[in-house]
């Protein structure tokens, strides 16, 4: 069984061989920011998938933001840049919800919130709770909070 962390390094090395610089520095950061990750604690250990997962999905937030900014500031070559190296590393990431999924499962959360008597504005808490295990590594949390609040307005 491969492990996520493995796959990154074989892709990092197959990139390198084929001298493709765009992975191959995407990979190497990543690869640095698992491991800063995996000695950041009171002992060093190896990441399960999922930490992985969540480390590359910080990572392409990252590059996302980078690219808006630099795009803002006229930097389209940077931003350019930024945002092919999200999307590297989306690859890597389960498959992101629609927003007709994303709307669903919210709307299933809403009608439980409700149920256990949350309502209005201040049911945002209880919706989030119960929505967020349930995308966990599938949308980001912004897009999550912008849907629950739609919702609760409406």
């Amino acid at each position: 069984m491969t492990t996520l962390k493995s796959k990154l390094k074989e892709d990092l090395t197959t990139a390198m061989k084929a001298r493709d610089e765009l992975t191959s520095s995407t990979l190497r950061l990543t690869l640095t920011a698992i491991s800063k990750e995996e000695v950041s604690g009171t002992s060093a250990r190896e990441l399960s998938d999922d930490e992985v997962q969540k480390v590359i999905a910080r990572e392409a937030k990252k590059r996302r933001e980078a690219a808006e900014a630099f795009a803002k500031g006229g930097r389209a070559e940077q931003a350019e840049r930024e945002r092919a190296e999200g999307e590297l590393l989306d690859a890597y990431l389960p498959k992101q919800l629609t927003d007709e999924e994303l709307d669903a499962l919210v709307t299933q959360a809403v009608a439980e919130a409700k149920a256990a008597g949350a309502e209005g504005p201040r049911a945002m808490g209880a919706v989030m709770k119960i929505v967020s295990p349930k995308v966990a590594g599938l949308a980001e949390g912004g897009r999550v909070a912008a849907a629950v609040k739609k919702h609760l307005a409406g």
